[in-house]
Protein backbone atom coordinates (compact mmCIF):
# COMPACT_ATOMS: atom_id res chain seq x y z
CA UNK A 1 0.00 0.00 0.00
CA UNK A 2 1.08 3.63 -0.40
CA UNK A 3 2.03 5.43 2.45
CA UNK A 4 1.56 9.02 2.06
CA UNK A 5 1.30 12.81 4.08
CA UNK A 6 -2.04 12.93 3.41
CA UNK A 7 -5.07 9.83 2.90
CA UNK A 8 -6.94 9.84 -1.01
CA UNK A 9 -10.52 10.35 0.00
CA UNK A 10 -12.98 7.77 -1.00
CA UNK A 11 -15.63 9.72 -2.25
CA UNK A 12 -19.10 7.82 -1.43
CA UNK A 13 -21.42 10.52 -3.43
CA UNK A 14 -19.37 9.98 -6.37
CA UNK A 15 -19.70 6.47 -6.19
CA UNK A 16 -22.75 6.16 -5.32
CA UNK A 17 -23.73 8.33 -8.66
CA UNK A 18 -22.31 6.03 -10.78
CA UNK A 19 -23.96 2.60 -8.78
CA UNK A 20 -27.41 4.49 -9.41
CA UNK A 21 -26.88 5.30 -12.77
CA UNK A 22 -26.01 1.55 -13.55
CA UNK A 23 -29.37 0.56 -11.44
CA UNK A 24 -31.62 3.32 -13.52
CA UNK A 25 -30.13 1.60 -16.92
CA UNK A 26 -30.92 -2.06 -15.06
CA UNK A 27 -34.05 -0.42 -14.34
CA UNK A 28 -35.38 0.64 -17.57
CA UNK A 29 -34.56 -2.67 -19.28
CA UNK A 30 -36.43 -4.57 -16.57
CA UNK A 31 -39.38 -2.16 -17.35
CA UNK A 32 -38.68 -2.80 -21.28
CA UNK A 33 -39.83 -6.56 -19.93
CA UNK A 34 -42.46 -5.43 -18.03
CA UNK A 35 -41.71 -5.58 -14.77
CA UNK A 36 -40.92 -2.47 -12.63
CA UNK A 37 -38.90 -3.05 -9.29
CA UNK A 38 -40.87 -1.84 -6.69
CA UNK A 39 -39.88 -0.93 -3.11
CA UNK A 40 -42.55 -0.50 0.06
CA UNK A 41 -41.04 1.42 2.94
CA UNK A 42 -43.01 1.71 6.21
CA UNK A 43 -42.65 3.73 9.01
CA UNK A 44 -44.18 3.83 12.38
CA UNK A 45 -43.76 6.97 14.79
CA UNK A 46 -42.60 10.26 14.77
CA UNK A 47 -38.68 9.80 15.04
CA UNK A 48 -36.97 12.78 13.19
CA UNK A 49 -33.84 11.06 11.71
CA UNK A 50 -36.17 7.96 11.09
CA UNK A 51 -38.20 10.79 8.30
CA UNK A 52 -35.13 11.84 6.81
CA UNK A 53 -33.97 8.75 6.18
CA UNK A 54 -37.01 7.25 4.18
CA UNK A 55 -37.51 10.81 2.32
CA UNK A 56 -34.12 9.86 0.67
CA UNK A 57 -34.56 6.54 0.07
CA UNK A 58 -38.07 7.05 -1.34
CA UNK A 59 -36.44 10.31 -3.78
CA UNK A 60 -33.44 7.34 -4.64
CA UNK A 61 -35.95 5.33 -5.68
CA UNK A 62 -37.96 7.61 -8.02
CA UNK A 63 -34.97 9.03 -8.89
CA UNK A 64 -33.39 5.49 -10.78
CA UNK A 65 -36.87 4.88 -11.51
CA UNK A 66 -38.32 2.49 -9.33
CA UNK A 67 -41.63 2.34 -8.36
CA UNK A 68 -42.19 2.87 -4.14
CA UNK A 69 -44.90 2.83 -1.73
CA UNK A 70 -44.57 4.39 1.86
CA UNK A 71 -46.97 4.05 4.85
CA UNK A 72 -46.94 6.04 7.51
CA UNK A 73 -48.28 5.27 10.93
CA UNK A 74 -49.10 6.77 14.12
CA UNK A 75 -46.66 5.40 17.30
CA UNK A 76 -50.25 3.58 18.68
CA UNK A 77 -50.05 1.28 15.48
CA UNK A 78 -50.01 -2.14 17.14
CA UNK A 79 -48.20 -4.96 15.92
CA UNK A 80 -50.51 -7.07 14.73
CA UNK A 81 -51.70 -4.39 12.01
CA UNK A 82 -48.19 -4.08 11.01
CA UNK A 83 -47.78 -7.62 10.49
CA UNK A 84 -50.91 -7.61 8.54
CA UNK A 85 -49.73 -4.90 6.76
CA UNK A 86 -46.31 -6.63 5.70
CA UNK A 87 -48.16 -9.91 4.93
CA UNK A 88 -50.40 -8.31 2.31
CA UNK A 89 -46.88 -6.22 0.96
CA UNK A 90 -45.47 -10.06 0.72
CA UNK A 91 -48.12 -11.20 -1.31
CA UNK A 92 -48.48 -7.88 -3.84
CA UNK A 93 -46.49 -9.00 -7.21
CA UNK A 94 -45.78 -5.50 -7.78
CA UNK A 95 -43.41 -5.21 -4.42
CA UNK A 96 -39.81 -6.98 -4.45
CA UNK A 97 -38.33 -4.85 -1.42
CA UNK A 98 -39.81 -4.66 1.94
CA UNK A 99 -38.23 -2.56 4.47
CA UNK A 100 -39.47 -1.60 7.83
CA UNK A 101 -37.56 1.71 9.47
CA UNK A 102 -36.27 1.00 12.75
CA UNK A 103 -36.26 1.98 15.28
CA UNK A 104 -39.83 0.66 15.74
CA UNK A 105 -41.84 1.91 19.15
CA UNK A 106 -40.82 -0.27 22.20
CA UNK A 107 -44.46 -2.23 22.02
CA UNK A 108 -43.03 -3.57 18.67
CA UNK A 109 -40.53 -7.09 18.61
CA UNK A 110 -38.11 -5.62 15.50
CA UNK A 111 -37.28 -9.44 15.24
CA UNK A 112 -40.71 -10.45 14.78
CA UNK A 113 -41.95 -8.43 12.45
CA UNK A 114 -38.04 -8.64 10.36
CA UNK A 115 -39.03 -12.15 10.30
CA UNK A 116 -42.34 -11.65 8.90
CA UNK A 117 -41.02 -9.93 5.42
CA UNK A 118 -40.72 -12.54 2.93
CA UNK A 119 -37.01 -13.73 2.82
CA UNK A 120 -37.53 -13.08 -0.99
CA UNK A 121 -38.27 -9.31 -0.37
CA UNK A 122 -35.83 -8.94 2.81
CA UNK A 123 -33.41 -5.97 0.78
CA UNK A 124 -32.23 -5.19 4.07
CA UNK A 125 -30.87 -8.56 4.37
CA UNK A 126 -31.80 -8.57 8.12
CA UNK A 127 -33.53 -11.62 8.71
CA UNK A 128 -31.96 -14.77 10.05
CA UNK A 129 -32.22 -16.25 6.47
CA UNK A 130 -30.60 -13.98 5.01
CA UNK A 131 -28.16 -13.77 7.44
CA UNK A 132 -27.37 -17.80 7.09
CA UNK A 133 -26.82 -17.19 3.39
CA UNK A 134 -24.25 -14.43 3.76
CA UNK A 135 -22.33 -17.02 5.99
CA UNK A 136 -22.88 -19.71 3.79
CA UNK A 137 -22.04 -17.94 0.60
CA UNK A 138 -25.65 -18.99 -0.64
CA UNK A 139 -27.40 -16.48 -3.09
CA UNK A 140 -29.05 -13.90 -0.65
CA UNK A 141 -29.04 -10.24 -0.05
CA UNK A 142 -26.57 -8.73 1.51
CA UNK A 143 -27.30 -5.79 4.57
CA UNK A 144 -26.93 -2.70 2.64
CA UNK A 145 -24.21 -0.77 4.73
CA UNK A 146 -21.43 -3.48 4.83
CA UNK A 147 -22.19 -4.60 1.31
CA UNK A 148 -21.67 -0.62 0.48
CA UNK A 149 -18.48 -0.62 2.58
CA UNK A 150 -17.24 -3.49 0.68
CA UNK A 151 -17.76 -1.60 -2.77
CA UNK A 152 -16.09 1.38 -1.26
CA UNK A 153 -12.78 -0.65 -0.36
CA UNK A 154 -13.32 -2.12 -3.76
CA UNK A 155 -13.18 0.99 -5.43
CA UNK A 156 -9.64 1.64 -4.25
CA UNK A 157 -8.18 -1.01 -6.42
CA UNK A 158 -6.71 -2.85 -3.58
CA UNK A 159 -7.02 -6.84 -3.44
CA UNK A 160 -8.43 -7.63 0.43
CA UNK A 161 -6.23 -11.67 -0.50
CA UNK A 162 -4.41 -11.96 2.38
CA UNK A 163 -4.82 -8.50 4.04
CA UNK A 164 -5.45 -8.20 7.43
CA UNK A 165 -8.99 -6.49 7.95
CA UNK A 166 -10.04 -5.22 11.86
CA UNK A 167 -13.64 -4.63 12.09
CA UNK A 168 -14.17 -2.38 14.80
CA UNK A 169 -18.06 -3.30 15.89
CA UNK A 170 -19.87 -6.47 16.29
CA UNK A 171 -23.48 -5.70 15.40
CA UNK A 172 -26.05 -7.74 13.38
CA UNK A 173 -26.25 -4.84 10.98
CA UNK A 174 -22.78 -4.06 10.32
CA UNK A 175 -20.14 -5.81 12.23
CA UNK A 176 -20.56 -9.33 11.74
CA UNK A 177 -21.95 -8.98 8.06
CA UNK A 178 -19.31 -6.68 7.35
CA UNK A 179 -16.34 -9.30 8.71
CA UNK A 180 -18.26 -12.15 6.77
CA UNK A 181 -17.38 -10.52 3.62
CA UNK A 182 -14.25 -10.02 3.96
CA UNK A 183 -13.72 -13.20 4.68
CA UNK A 184 -14.97 -14.06 1.59
CA UNK A 185 -12.95 -11.76 -0.16
CA UNK A 186 -10.00 -13.55 1.30
CA UNK A 187 -8.96 -10.97 3.72
CA UNK A 188 -7.68 -12.08 7.51
CA UNK A 189 -10.46 -10.63 9.62
CA UNK A 190 -9.94 -9.99 13.22
CA UNK A 191 -12.91 -8.55 14.85
CA UNK A 192 -12.65 -5.96 18.10
CA UNK A 193 -15.85 -5.08 20.24
CA UNK A 194 -16.23 -3.19 23.74
CA UNK A 195 -14.48 -6.13 25.83
CA UNK A 196 -11.19 -5.86 23.15
CA UNK A 197 -8.23 -5.42 25.39
CA UNK A 198 -5.56 -2.94 23.79
CA UNK A 199 -7.29 -1.77 20.79
CA UNK A 200 -4.31 -0.28 19.04
CA UNK A 201 -2.45 -3.67 19.73
CA UNK A 202 -5.08 -5.08 16.75
CA UNK A 203 -5.56 -2.06 14.82
CA UNK A 204 -1.76 -1.47 14.28
CA UNK A 205 -1.79 -4.53 12.67
CA UNK A 206 -4.35 -3.52 9.88
CA UNK A 207 -4.34 -2.88 6.48
CA UNK A 208 -7.97 -2.14 6.53
CA UNK A 209 -9.75 -0.64 9.20
CA UNK A 210 -14.16 -0.85 9.61
CA UNK A 211 -15.05 1.44 12.54
CA UNK A 212 -18.81 0.54 13.43
CA UNK A 213 -19.42 1.32 17.34
CA UNK A 214 -21.42 4.69 16.73
CA UNK A 215 -18.60 6.44 19.18
CA UNK A 216 -16.53 9.26 18.50
CA UNK A 217 -12.86 9.38 17.95
CA UNK A 218 -12.58 5.44 18.56
CA UNK A 219 -10.02 5.48 16.29
CA UNK A 220 -7.41 8.05 16.20
CA UNK A 221 -4.23 8.79 14.07
CA UNK A 222 -1.86 6.72 16.90
CA UNK A 223 -3.82 3.71 16.42
CA UNK A 224 -3.56 3.49 12.09
CA UNK A 225 -0.48 1.83 10.49
CA UNK A 226 0.29 4.20 7.74
CA UNK A 227 -1.27 3.22 4.40
CA UNK A 228 -4.11 1.42 5.77
CA UNK A 229 -7.44 1.86 4.33
CA UNK A 230 -9.78 3.29 6.99
CA UNK A 231 -14.02 2.85 6.01
CA UNK A 232 -16.15 4.61 8.89
CA UNK A 233 -19.87 3.95 9.25
CA UNK A 234 -19.94 6.24 12.46
CA UNK A 235 -22.86 8.62 12.67
CA UNK A 236 -22.09 10.92 15.70
CA UNK A 237 -22.36 14.57 16.11
CA UNK A 238 -19.04 16.58 17.88
CA UNK A 239 -19.32 19.61 20.37
CA UNK A 240 -20.34 22.02 17.76
CA UNK A 241 -23.63 19.74 16.66
CA UNK A 242 -21.74 19.26 13.55
CA UNK A 243 -21.75 15.36 11.69
CA UNK A 244 -18.99 13.24 12.29
CA UNK A 245 -18.09 9.56 12.42
CA UNK A 246 -16.21 7.34 14.54
CA UNK A 247 -12.48 7.79 13.36
CA UNK A 248 -10.54 11.19 14.14
CA UNK A 249 -10.38 12.41 10.62
CA UNK A 250 -8.11 14.73 11.10
CA UNK A 251 -5.41 13.04 12.70
CA UNK A 252 -6.29 10.00 10.69
CA UNK A 253 -6.11 11.53 7.27
CA UNK A 254 -2.27 12.47 7.42
CA UNK A 255 -1.71 8.34 8.40
CA UNK A 256 -4.24 6.25 6.33
CA UNK A 257 -3.74 5.65 2.53
CA UNK A 258 -7.31 6.17 1.98
CA UNK A 259 -10.00 7.23 4.38
CA UNK A 260 -13.66 7.57 3.78
CA UNK A 261 -15.36 11.25 5.21
CA UNK A 262 -18.68 11.80 7.17
CA UNK A 263 -20.77 13.04 5.81
CA UNK A 264 -20.28 11.60 2.05
CA UNK A 265 -18.53 8.33 2.75
CA UNK A 266 -20.91 5.65 4.19
CA UNK A 267 -24.29 6.95 3.76
CA UNK A 268 -24.46 7.46 0.46
CA UNK A 269 -23.43 4.24 -0.34
CA UNK A 270 -26.60 2.13 2.21
CA UNK A 271 -29.38 3.51 0.15
CA UNK A 272 -27.51 2.58 -2.80
CA UNK A 273 -26.79 -0.58 -2.07
CA UNK A 274 -30.62 -0.80 -1.08
CA UNK A 275 -31.14 0.08 -5.14
CA UNK A 276 -29.54 -2.81 -6.13
CA UNK A 277 -30.80 -5.35 -3.50
CA UNK A 278 -34.40 -4.41 -4.58
CA UNK A 279 -33.52 -4.21 -8.34
CA UNK A 280 -31.84 -8.19 -7.67
CA UNK A 281 -35.25 -9.20 -6.20
CA UNK A 282 -36.97 -7.84 -9.22
CA UNK A 283 -34.92 -9.32 -11.64
CA UNK A 284 -35.11 -12.86 -9.45
CA UNK A 285 -38.93 -12.38 -9.56
CA UNK A 286 -38.86 -11.69 -13.42
CA UNK A 287 -36.75 -14.99 -13.49
CA UNK A 288 -39.00 -17.27 -12.29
Amino acid sequence: MTISPSAQLIDGVALSRQLRGEVARDVSNLIQRGVRPGLAVILVGEDSASQVYVRNKIKACEEAGLHSVFDKYDATLSQADLLARIKALNADKTIHGILVQMPLPKHIDPHCVIETIATSKDVDGFSTQSAGELMTGAPGFNPCTPYGCMKLIESTGIDLRGKHAVVIGRSNTVGKPMAVMLLQKSATVTICHSATQNLKSHTLQADIIVAAVGRRDVLTADMVKPGAVVIDVGMNRNDEGRLCGDVDFAGVHKVAGHITPVPGGVGPMTITMLLVNTLQAAQRAAAL
